[in-house]
């Protein structure tokens, strides 16, 4: 969950390598720090943001780190990067060294101090002993990497080197291809402002970048040949553009995100079987957006769709069936989601991922890939890529549907000009930001808030509690609002506000009855609905444009975030950053 970069070129380094965190720092903002090489090593880091730091360094050869805690608190000790006792290399890592402990205890035998409580930190001093053996840098990496175990990123650099090196496992990393100069990095906005030049690293592959050359081995120090691409993402999508916040700015790009993805799916040719089952397997806000398409999945196709957690599948019995599983992961990176795409294919099933991210780890262990074409998304709290994975499962139901032979094309083509609607439905949406923001102003001194929701909404409603708590740090619920009876009304006083998703389909009578249930018991009821009949029975009504109920999700998607948005910002929380939370997860 940790950020890397690596540079070298001709270009001053410590101003490439702060630009880059930043754009980096989604993944993990409890400390930065940055090494450049100038005759000897120069370290800065500090624990807080990458703005803390100076960057006040010469030289054109540098590594650098932004950290999500894992082992040892969030202390300016506990910064990367590492160096060894001798100052000759300096090292960044994302991932869990597993046996740290046993390497640590066996080095400090032998006269190495260690300054942190990290795991990271054995792998400087490993480099220091593999190097006095192997007197070569590429060599002794390749050495001190063959030692560790669990997951890990590395980026090194060693004294009087213009080379770096660099090594994926279970963690990303790519290199990006410049002239004169060649950068490494966990993610492309990195270095997306000096090249689109890519090569995706696969787990296993070791990597080496001078100003001037990049070279590729296995493991072992065999070479490897690897291949080029070109990533369509332009530098402007990683900047703020004007915006306060990227959240916002990533809100307002829903229209031509959706407009991307729905080109990019309808490009994509995927054959799969039917198995009379479907498994959707996914994190967070991503298993909101498979949950959502679980039950348009199930109404179109007439077959069971099971929603599993990421991190829960592995525990799930070993049962023998025939499935399609779907696994949904922004980044491709997850680690709960990649370990269970391993673990469903080896059960047999067909997998099928839905990821942002070209060449990501996932669609390595997968059968099939639907990509989302959202463009970079920096904000930790996913808003864009939601509603592309979302656009992605109303697209597979429909296209299922067909080539099950459950629907006939005139239903297939009535959908589907629905789908096309999508992006200018999320438009429309975006209009309802004044009246949202007059009703954030009600909520920013609340503490406690429930969602409720019946069918296809609930979801929704889970979406619109997790985006709130988690950037505006009140505390949220959402419920089956035919559940409020069997416990959650015991909370419902004077004044608590409590978030409505009302479609005119098969819930709508009974959601009335409930927004009821809870106005009786003097809750500040806020409703999102495209009737106009539910206005009489809540204290606010948020009319949104469509009255398809299949397709209100992406209207009231887009309240929900907006909701969130300005009661986080009127409370003075850092909407982009929010505590204790980074964009890719990728340790279990």
């Amino acid at each position: 969950m940790c950020g890397i970069i690596g540079y070298t070129g001709f270009r001053k380094a410590a101003p490439i390598l702060l630009d880059a965190l930043k754009r980096l720092e989604y993944r993990g903002y409890d400390s930065a720090g940055i090494a450049v090489i100038n005759h000897e090593i120069k370290v800065e880091k500090r624990s807080g943001y990458v703005s803390y730091l100076s960057g006040n360094m010469e030289g054109h050869v540098g590594i650098g780190h932004t950290r999500w805690a894992t082992h040892g608190e969030p202390t300016d000790i506990n910064a990367h990067p590492f160096v060894d006792c001798r100052n000759e290399f300096a090292i960044v890592h994302n991932g869990i060294i597993e046996n740290h402990e046993k390497l640590k205890e066996d080095l400090i035998k032998k006269g190495h101090r260690y300054s942190s409580k990290t795991d990271s930190e054995v792998i400087a001093h490993l480099l220091e002993e593999e190097y006095e053996k192997a007197g070569d840098f590429r060599k002794a990496f390749i050495n001190a990497i063959n030692r560790l175990k669990g997951s890990f990123a590395i980026a090194a650099i060693h004294k009087g080197e213009k080379r770096i090196m660099g090594v994926k496992k279970e963690s990303p990393l790519i290199v990006g291809i410049g002239d004169g100069e060649n950068f490494l990095a966990s993610d492309v906005p990195a270095f997306l402002p000096y090249t689109n030049r890519v090569v995706i690293l696969e787990d296993g592959d070791v990597c080496e970048i001078t100003p001037k050359s990049v070279s590729f081995y296995d493991m072992n120090g065999n070479p490897v040949e690897k291949k080029e691409e070109y990533i369509d993402w332009s530098p402007e999508s990683a900047e703020k553009s004007g915006y306060e916040h990227f959240m916002l700015k990533e809100i307002y790009e829903q229209p031509v995100a959706i407009e991307n993805t729905v080109h990019s799916l309808f490009s994509t040719h995927i054959d799969l079987k039917y198995h009379g089952k479907i498994n959707v397997i996914a994190c967070g806000t991503s298993y909101n957006a498979g949950f959502a398409g679980k039950y348009l999945m199930e109404k179109m196709l007439k077959i069971p769709v099971e929603m599993h957690y990421s991190s829960e599948y592995r525990t799930r019995p070993n049962v023998r069936e025939r499935a399609l599983s779907i696994l949904i992961t922004q980044s491709g990176e997850t680690a709960d989601t990649l370990m269970a795409a391993k673990i469903a294919r080896k059960r047999g099933h067909e997998t099928l991922a839905i990821t942002n991210v070209l060449g990501s780890s996932i669609t390595h262990h997968v059968d099939h890939v639907l990509y989302t074409s959202a463009g970079p998304e920096i904000g930790v709290a996913a808003t864009k890529t939601f509603m592309a994975q979302l656009a992605s499962m109303y697209y597979l139901s429909a296209k299922l549907g067909v080539d099950y032979g459950i629907i006939n094309e005139s239903r297939h083509e009535e959908f589907m000009e629905e789908f096309r609607r999508i992006p200018r439905l999320i438009e429309n949406s975006l209009q309802l930001e004044d009246d949202i923001k007059k009703i954030a102003y009600e909520l920013k001194d609340k503490e406690h808030m429930f969602y409720i929701a019946r069918g296809i909404n609930y979801p929704l409603a889970m979406e619109g509690a997790l985006k709130m708590k988690e950037i505006s740090y009140i505390h949220a619920e959402a419920y089956p609002a035919g559940e409020l009876k069997h416990g959650p009304l015991a909370l419902i006083r004077k004044g608590t506000p409590v978030v409505a998703i009302v479609s005119k389909d098969e819930t709508y009578e009974k959601m009335l009855s409930n927004i009821k249930e809870v106005s009786a018991r003097g809750a500040y009821v806020i409703a999102i609905s495209s009737e106009s009949e539910v206005k009489s029975y809540v204290d606010q009504w948020i009319r949104t444009p469509s009255n398809n109920p299949d397709f209100s999700t992406f209207s009231s998607a887009v309240v929900l975030q907006l909701l969130a948005y300005h009661t986080a910002k009127l409370r003075g929380c850092e909407i982009d950053k929010p505590r204790n939370l980074a964009k890719s997860v990728t340790v279990e």
